[in-house]
């Protein structure tokens, strides 16, 4: 259910020469199943090896070659499933989608088409500003990934690489409810970071591990909300795919480009025609690829070779058992555990390894604080590198060491961010360091009032102008800290200084 704390957003309108139009978005989600081995071989998934050396004989169709079906396959898709609050179908089957590429060896495609595996589903899309919308998931199912043409090794020749083939896909559509460019970058974003939580995809858009197949379709003002009562598509525009898109960017620009090109066409009397189209960035442009297909096209069929998959829901229920906390479940206990603010928590919670980290680190200690460190020190240096967690060179148990001295006021915040420098650069234990350099922070008043006092003595002319005007006195603080090398302990030198002006 939607937070009643949430409001829904409004959507998004664009203004053409005549009339004003609304966006109708849907998604299918093209998300790698994590599996050492394919669909139904058991050759290897490892990206990046040699062309054409993680192939089995049922993945190049040697004749006689029967697929025989991965549980662990079947297990990620019901657990995907039930991190989306979907249904789980103890019934499902695989069929057969005919085509013919050079990069299918068998001229099909096995996928189910009439009986997937996990049905409707929910995902809360949380838009910033106090704005959520819920989109539904129509269906998951798994599939089998085609392999790859590749063109640009000979003017005259195109080679295959069939490494993908076979390699499991959960296909994850949802219904048309996303109605902005930002929706659809956003709800894509919360699919792959619920999938890395489950571990159930790596969400490696560069490699390909994930990507989107965008519905893009224009209706008047009003008629979205007729189809929401009656749930007839005629309400709705004619719907264009755009095809593989793996950049957030680059699906906010195609559906704003392709949103505009159907504007323009049906305000000059022309018609939107159902096809499949390509973006291109660097034109700004989407182009036709092919007619859309309809299923019949693909004389689907049930596939002979598979029998109708049949689980058990006490299967199910172990898997659910063994679900780990995920993103907006880990996000409310952060703000609640650990005092955050929203933004604080949906940073912390992005993905599972930031969440690990501090967590860990903040655990026994301050959250506020914890949070500020992990957020604005480490990953602004880790970003400024190009580095994510898994890259950090400071562990949780040694920024939970030098927050540590912080709190005890062992050192002061100067002296806590030249630790970190350290640390981050060179390792070792921040106690260690801090005693061996002699930075612990000076909290004698004795020695602090010392100085506080011939600061004054030797600037009275600043003494006047500070008696005068209070605000100055941070002068004699900043002089006071310089002259302990940073290492005062900045309360006591407050005090300590307006007691001697205003003495």
């Amino acid at each position: 259910m939607l937070d009643l704390a949430y409001d829904t957003p409004k959507p998004r309108v664009i203004s053409g020469a005549k009339h004003d139009w609304e966006l109708v978005i849907g998604l299918e989600v093209h998300a790698q199943v994590q599996s050492n081995a394919k669909l139904f071989s058991g050759a290897s998934t490892t990206f990046g090896a040699e062309p054409n050396s993680n192939v089995a004989f049922v993945d190049s169709a040697m004749p006689g070659m029967l697929p025989v079906i991965n549980e662990f396959c079947v297990e990620q898709a019901v657990r995907t499933g039930l991190g989306l609050k979907a249904k789980i179908n103890l019934n499902s089957a695989f069929d057969r989608k005919n085509y013919f590429y050079p990069d299918l060896p068998q001229g099909y495609q096995i996928s189910q088409l009439y009986h997937p595996i996990v049905g409707e589903g929910e995902v809360l899309v949380e838009l910033g500003n106090g704005l959520a919308r819920i989109v539904r998931i129509e269906r998951i199912h798994l599939e089998q990934d085609a392999g790859k043409s590749i063109h640009d090794m000979d003017p005259n020749m195109s080679f295959v690489d069939l490494n993908r083939t076979g390699v499991a896909l959960m296909e994850i559509v949802s219904r048309p409810d996303i109605r902005s460019p930002e929706e659809a970058a956003a709800f894509f974003t919360k699919l792959r970071q619920i999938v890395r939580y489950l571990g159930t995809c790596d969400g490696n858009m560069q490699n390909g591990s994930m990507r989107a197949d965008v519905n893009v379709s224009i209706c008047r003002v009003g008629q979205y909300e007729k189809y929401q009562e009656t749930q007839d598509f005629s309400h709705l525009g004619t719907r264009c795919e755009i095809k593989n898109m793996n950049s957030m960017r680059f699906i906010q620009a195609a559906i704003e480009v392709e949103a505009r090109r159907q504007i323009a066409l049906v305000e000059g009397g022309g018609e939107v025609v159902q096809e499949t189209r390509l973006y291109d960035p660097d034109k700004g442009e989407t182009r036709s690829m092919r007619s859309k297909e309809e299923a019949h096209d693909y004389r689907y069929f049930p596939d002979p070779d598979l029998l109708p998959l049949e689980i058990e829901q006490s299967w199910v229920d172990d898997i659910a058992a063994t679900l780990p906390e995920l993103p907006d479940a880990k996000k409310a206990r952060f703000i609640n555990d650990f005092k955050l603010s929203d933004y604080d928590a949906s940073v912390l919670t992005a993905d599972v390894e930031s969440a690990r980290f501090f967590e860990e680190t903040a655990t026994g200690r301050d959250g506020k604080i914890t949070a500020n460190w992990v957020i604005n020190e480490l990953f602004g240096r880790l970003k400024k590198e190009g580095h994510d967690i898994s890259a950090s060179p400071v562990s949780p148990a040694q920024l939970g060491g030098i927050i540590d001295l912080i709190t005890s006021d062992a050192i002061s915040g100067k002296i806590a961010k030249d630790l970190f420098e350290i640390v981050y650069t060179d390792g070792g234990d921040p106690a260690q360091i801090v005693e061996d350099r002699g930075m612990k922070q000076v909290t004698d008043t004795g020695a602090i009032e010392a100085a506080v006092d011939e600061i004054i003595a030797a600037n009275p002319a600043q003494v006047e102008k500070a008696r005068a005007n209070p605000k100055l006195a941070g002068w004699f603080v900043g002089q006071v800290m310089k002259a302990t090398g940073g290492k005062a302990n900045p309360k006591a030198v407050n005090q300590i200084v307006a007691r001697k002006l205003n003495g």
